[in-house]
Parts: structure tokens; sequence; C-alpha cells
């Protein structure tokens, strides 16, 4: 059987603070460094950030070999105690966190040492990496190259990991779209597709929570997210690049009767307790005729707006293959290539949504929350529920103001009760 090494470490500068993680998994039999593992995870505690390295590191060693035996080398005593059943787990933020971990890989095959700081300096250095990053705005790097990686790590390129807790040396398979369905407008499914690896980073930002119910599982009242994609603008029914880079296009006279229609239904079943909205004006102006009808406010959300198409916003995907045919190739081929101009890519557009996601669940537990967004957004935080790979984002339809939800249980499992539902808009 396979062994091996994980060491992972978490900070907060402030704790809390702005926070991150780094993990290290470690063949036990030839010291070779098999994966790391490093995010900004936002504000956070150093406990919080801890536990988020651990899950990190047990997830890549996990895509690596399921089978192996694994031996966690920490130096938070508080993680090591709890996972290792010595010490009870009080604080709520910490539970879901333990629960988690524990699902990762076997608990029969994971045992847990203590070792002093001085000892951990690699998974040190990759959360202070991490924290660096996040300080100026920029998602942290991996320092090896893509053709460095191992045959194992090939392996961990088949799992996706979650926007708090995803192994870095993991690479996850994403499908070209076909025309128009990436855009912030078009809402469609892909008809065509092309595999094509991701970087590593990509990982970081995928992976759900296991399947199923365990031992630590809270069967209370979830969060509820009900997502709503905006109404129309003039761009929509064109299928252009519309994301959060461009010219913030108003409703049109047919986004604004869809934002109507929405807000009459969402009225009728009168489940909505708060509303959050991307800050772009399409999401804005539907939200507010939510809230109009609801007498609700607005809370803004950056973290819900869509993709940044840089030059490519307002063009068609024809426009965009005839003027930037190598850039479009590149972004089809990696999450991690961004559109011509300075624009977003897809992993950091999964990361961003999670911790928006994270910090709404949070504070949302035995709440309905309504979140007007668009539908890079949604189809993430879809795909992230289902635990679903990249390329599922092409095989979701979204029409304009059409309703979505996913339900966030406090032990990590979601459920999606509903998607792309239009009823209200053919009364």
């Amino acid at each position: 059987m396979p062994k091996f090494v994980v060491e992972a470490d978490g900070g907060s500068r402030g704790n809390p603070g702005p926070a991150g993680y780094g993990a290290v998994v470690i063949d036990a039999a030839s010291g070779e460094t098999l994966a790391e593992a490093a995010e900004y995870i936002g504000v956070a505690t150093n406990n919080v950030a801890e536990y988020k390295g651990l899950i990190a590191g047990l997830k890549a060693a996990h895509a690596l070999d399921p089978e192996a035996a694994v031996h966690v080398r920490m130096d938070s005593k508080l993680v090591v105690e709890q996972m290792s059943g010595r010490w009870k787990i009080k604080h709520p933020d910490m539970k879901p966190l333990a629960a988690q971990a524990a699902r990762v890989h076997p608990a029969s095959s994971v045992t847990y040492e203590w070792i002093p700081r001085e000892k951990n300096k690699h998974a040190d250095r990759l959360a202070n990496e991490a924290m660096d990053a996040g300080k100026k705005g920029r998602q942290w790097e991996p320092a090896r190259s893509t053709a460095e990686f191992s045959a194992r790590d090939e392996a961990a390129a088949r799992i996706v990991g979650d926007a708090t807790a995803g192994a870095a040396k993991a690479r996850a398979a994403l499908a070209g779209p076909a025309a128009g369905t990436v855009t912030a407008e078009s809402g469609g499914a892909a008809r065509t597709a092309t595999a094509v690896a991701a970087p590593p980073a990509a990982a970081s930002s995928a992976a759900a929570p296991s399947v199923g119910w365990g031992l630590a599982a809270d069967l209370g009242a979830p969060a509820t997210l009900v997502l709503l994609r905006h109404g129309e603008t003039a761009l929509t029914p064109e299928k252009r690049f519309s994301g959060s880079g461009g010219g913030d296009p108003s409703l049109s006279a047919a986004g604004r009767r869809q934002a109507e229609a929405v807000a009459a239904a969402l009225a009728a079943r009168g489940t909505v307790q708060e509303i959050v909205s991307s800050p772009l004006k399409r999401c804005r102006e539907t939200a507010e005729a939510v809230a109009a009808r609801l007498n609700l406010d607005v809370r803004v959300e950056d973290g819900l707006r869509e993709t940044d198409f840089g030059a490519w916003e307002g063009l068609t995907f024809a426009e965009v293959q005839e003027r930037y045919a190598d850039d479009l190739a590149a972004w089809l081929g990696s999450t991690k290539a961004a559109p011509t101009g300075g624009g977003e890519n897809f992993a950091a557009v999964a990361r961003r949504v999670a911790a928006a996601r994270d910090r709404i669940t949070a504070r949302s537990a035995g709440r309905t929350v309504l979140l007007v967004t668009h539908v890079t957004p949604i189809k993430t935080l879809v795909r992230l529920a289902l635990g679903a790979p990249p390329e599922s984002l092409f095989r979701m339809e979204l029409s304009a103001a059409s309703l979505s939800a996913v339900a966030y249980y406090s032990d990590g499992n979601a459920s999606v009760r509903l998607l792309n539902d239009t009823s209200h808009l053919r009364g």
C-alpha cells in the first residue's frame, strides 16, 4: 500500500484577518514532493485556515491514490488533537470543517502527528505565498511548470477541488463551448466540445464535499440560495459576450417585463428573506423589481458579478473567432487562459463565486436568500454543488430571468433543488 505524508498549515494576518493555507503531499518512501496546494481564502481565523489546509492536503493525497495510507503532520495542536478524537470540537465554525476533513479519505487510513513549526516550513511557505498573492489581488501559482508534473500528478488531474480546499497540482478537464454558450447573455447549452487540460489552480475552486450523510451529518434547516438570472438586455437575443468588463447594459423592455414577472412569482411564494445582487446594472434592476414586491433591501455582492471578457465584450463568438483566433483557442484550451485584453479566466471566476457562496451561506442557515446574478456564476454554483467537472458548465441551459435553487447544509453537503425554471414567464 502506498504511503503519503501530508504536511499542512494555515495562517491569518490578524486572526481573524486575511488568511490562506498551504499543503504538500510527500511520498513517504522517497521523500519526493508529489503535490502542492495553496489558496488565499479571504478573512478567516488561523484555525479555519489550518483546517482548510488539512482538507486540501487530504484531497490532493486522495486524488493521487484513494487507497493510500496517509500520515498528516501539522503544527496545529488543535487540529491534530481534534481530528485524532482526543479533544472535543466545540466551536461551531470547526465542526463542519472537521466533518468534511473526515470524509475526504478513509479515516482508518489516516493518522495524525503534531510537529513543531520549524519542521513545517514547506506548508508554511505555501500558506504565506497564498496570502501574499491574495494581498495583491492575484491567485497563488505553483512554482513548478506543467512539464514537471509526475504520473501521480496526472492522476490528481481527474479531481476537482473546492474554493476553500483544492489540490493546486490537480488538473481538471474542460470542454470548449459552442458559439455563444459561455457569454453572460446566451445561456445556451454547448453543441460541440473539445477536451483540454486545465491548469493546476483550476482544481482549487472546483470540488464539492463528499456525497452522503456521515456520522456528523447536519440534517437541520439548510441555507437555501435561490439563483435568479437577470432579465434580458439588448445583447441577450444577439448572443454576445456580455460580462463585467463591458458597457454594463440595462434591462431591455423585455427584460423589465421578465423582472416584474419573476417578482410576482417570488412574492406569491413568500419564501425569500433576503436579496443579494451582482453589482452590474442588469442584476440590480432585476433585484430591485423583486425587492419592491417583497419590501426588502438589496445587498450588493461583488463576487456574484459575471466574467470579465476583456476585448471580447459585446462581440459574438464568430466575431471573436475572426479577430482573436489564437487567443480564443488558448482560452478554450485552459481555464487559466484569459480573454484578450486582460479578461478573467474561468478558474478565477470559480474561486470568486465559491468564496461569495461561503460568505453568504455562513450567515444564512435556515434562511432563503435570493441571489440575482449571471449565467457563469449560477452554472458554477450548480456545478460545485453537484461535484461535476468544469465541462458541465456547457451542458446546462439558463434562460433570462430563470430560477434555480441550491440548499447548503452546515456539514458541507449541498442539494440542487431547481434548475432553469421559467414557468413564471409563461403565465
